[in-house]
């Protein structure tokens, strides 16, 4: 372990039994944002400070970040809960994509192979795909799980219906059903609670947030009467708007990131300690996936999981930001299909 490194909490994967750092490594800017190398060294140094679970995609970098993920705990394998996920597009072809038995059976060798492994720990369908029934992509994966290439699998920005009707599909089935949901959620992101936290805990589901910085807006950089910050992020781009401080659809966003940056200096933490310690602190949440881009970005999250925040703090949140809040639809991580302009004036 490094000098600088500090021991993460510890906590289980939901009904799976499964130890798992209450912090896991995010790899989406592994192989884009962040170079090889650094990468590499990003992930051995999180191993270091006890981070034990790593989640990446097939579809971050077209592969790349697999890859890196692979070279860099090559002789640790044993060490890690290793996660990765299907359903994004790899290459042109719309036949490499989505969730279907086809493709998930493709896709899961190419990951092996990337990761250079014989197992997936944590295999996820990264998002719904309202073109393939349920039943077909559990099939799938009740394969893989009796094939010995992944141990378990989850679902990632599902639905509560989808969520439930995993669950009520594969066990009338006789299928091994899903054991982890992955949602964002973050003091500012908080349409989990009325909705997927409370499924997860009823079906004893793992969950693995992501974004607790908010896609950035509690990083400390988004104030009021400040300018506007510059992001690498690709959403901004996806997305106009969605991380423009002068959208007057953000304005609320934004006289909340201010009320909790103050909120935090007044607790004498820094705004994304304080970010990470509220992601932390809901009883559902099993680990909290956090995307570092540079080594001083793991540093400052491997500090943050030691935050713990008093009730005080805790009801001070609440009233800036309501429980099951949400400013921005595109937060909640995809605009579903039914909220879609189209979708809610023709029908299909």
């Amino acid at each position: 372990m490094s000098d600088t490194a500090q021991q993460i909490p510890q906590g289980r994967l939901g009904r799976t039994g499964v130890p798992v750092s209450r912090l896991t490594l995010g790899a989406m800017n592994f192989g884009g944002p962040t170079p090889r190398d650094e990468s590499i060294g990003i992930i051995r140094a999180a191993l270091d400070a006890g981070i034990t679970v790593i989640d990446t995609a097939d579809v971050y970098h077209q592969g790349a970040s697999e890859e890196i993920v692979g070279e860099a705990i090559a002789g640790r394998r044993d060490e890690v809960v290793l996660a990765t996920k299907f359903h994004g597009r790899i290459g042109d072809s719309p036949l490499r994509e989505g969730n279907s038995k086809r493709w998930i059976h493709r896709a899961i060798d190419d990951s092996l192979r990337r990761l250079g492994t014989d197992h997936i720990d944590l295999y996820q369908a990264h998002r719904p795909d309202p073109h393939t029934p349920l039943l077909e992509t559990i099939e799938a994966l009740d394969a893989l799980v009796r094939q010995g290439k992944i141990r378990y699998y989850g679902t990632s920005v599902f639905g509560v219906a989808d969520i439930v009707e995993a669950q009520f599909v594969a066990r009338a089935n006789g299928l091994i059903p899903p054991v982890t949901e992955q949602v964002p959620y973050s003091a500012l992101i908080r349409l989990a609670e009325r909705t997927t936290l409370e499924a997860a805990r009823a079906h004893g589901l793992g969950v693995l947030t992501f974004g607790p910085l908010a896609a950035g807006w509690l990083s400390g950089a988004y104030r009021q009467g400040a300018e506007q910050p510059a992001t690498s992020r690709g959403g901004a781009r996806a997305w106009p708007g969605r991380f423009d401080v002068a959208d007057p659809r953000n304005a609320g966003k934004l006289e909340a990131a201010e009320r909790l940056a103050l909120l935090a200096d007044r607790a004498g933490i820094a705004v994304p300690a304080l970010a990470v310690g509220f992601a932390l602190t809901h009883p559902a949440v099993s680990s909290v996936i956090v995307g570092p881009r540079t080594r001083e970005h793991l540093d400052a999250y491997v500090a943050s999981a030691a935050t713990v925040l008093d009730d005080d703090v805790l009801d001070e949140i609440d009233l800036i930001v309501a429980p099951g809040t949400t400013f921005l639809e595109r937060d909640n991580g995809r605009i579903p299909e039914e909220l879609t302009p189209a979708a809610l004036r023709r029908a299909r």
